[in-house]
């Protein structure tokens, strides 16, 4: 039988979720960008992925499997606005390409907050350009980042001293917590045995991996650039795993609110069943 193809993402926060998995007989993990992740489902080249929250309201035939996910309930470190200017003076926002959900937050957050609706543009964080604007020579008044970068390379703060953590903004003004991203697979394939087998699977993973956080922490934090203190602050305190009910109803006024401002068509989630293993 062909190996389950399990596409996920190389950032600190998925170790959780996925240390040990390149170890399970029969599976083929696949690291990809957070962005490339839908597109990669939705061709068949992976079976199952840990896909951005926002493409499942965007992309019709997904399904999302209850099993694990990236997601925060206060602050988040990692999902932040760096700006020149008072966040309530932000016109355009240089947003990271490397995550679809984190950047519809960003809208959605602005949105909330002050009432604001700036111009976002691509920005490929890693390169420092604007794909839109190469030839642009002033750096960008305000970035939106996601990933280790923004606590192994921020920006510096003398040039960017307006700072705003997106998982925070979301908890303070709706009570819920935040999901970024979930494992999914394809509706087609949702009720077959190979996906049963891989959710059964992920669900176990995530389960072992919560009872030894500590020894992840020590082997793999400094491969990211982080203080083990930090790393250990951040997979234990401040991420969630666990698909529980306010995840799921923090996901579901995600996308009613991204739909109200027609970044999505449908405010809808498609969830699969819950795993007994």
């Amino acid at each position: 039988m062909q190996p389950i193809r399990v596409g996920y993402v190389r950032y600190l926060n998925t170790l959780p979720l996925v240390t040990g998995l390149d170890k399970l007989d029969g599976v083929e993990p696949i690291p990809a960008a957070p962005s490339h992740l839908v597109g990669m489902l939705e061709s068949g080249k992976i079976d199952v992925g840990l896909v951005s929250l926002i493409d499942a309201a965007r992309t019709p035939g997904l399904i999302l499997l209850p099993v694990g996910m990236i997601g925060c309930d206060g602050p988040t470190y990692t999902v932040r606005v760096f700006s020149r200017v008072p966040i309530p003076e932000i016109a355009r926002v240089h947003a990271d390409t490397e995550s679809h959900t984190s950047v519809v937050l960003g809208r959605v957050v602005l949105y909330m907050l002050h009432g604001l609706t700036p111009e976002f543009i691509d920005y490929n964080a890693r390169e420092h350009v604007a794909p839109s604007d190469p030839g642009a020579t002033e750096p960008p008044e305000t970035i939106l980042l996601i990933g280790d970068k923004v606590v192994t390379d921020p920006p510096p703060a003398e040039a960017y001293p307006h700072t705003l953590d997106l998982g925070q903004a979301w908890r303070e003004r709706t009570g819920l917590p935040f999901v970024y991203a979930v494992w999914m697979c394809r509706a087609d394939d949702a009720g077959t045995t190979r996906i049963a087998t891989a959710s059964a699977m992920l669900d176990r993973l995530r389960r072992r991996n919560r009872e030894r956080l500590d020894w992840i922490v020590r082997t793999r934090a400094a491969r990211y650039g982080w203080p083990e203190d930090l790393a250990a602050r951040y997979l234990r305190e401040l991420l969630c795993y666990e698909v529980d009910d306010r995840a799921r109803a923090g996901g579901e006024l995600f996308v009613r609110k991204a739909a109200e401002l027609d970044v999505v068509d449908s405010p809808t989630l498609a969830w699969g069943d819950a795993v007994h293993a």
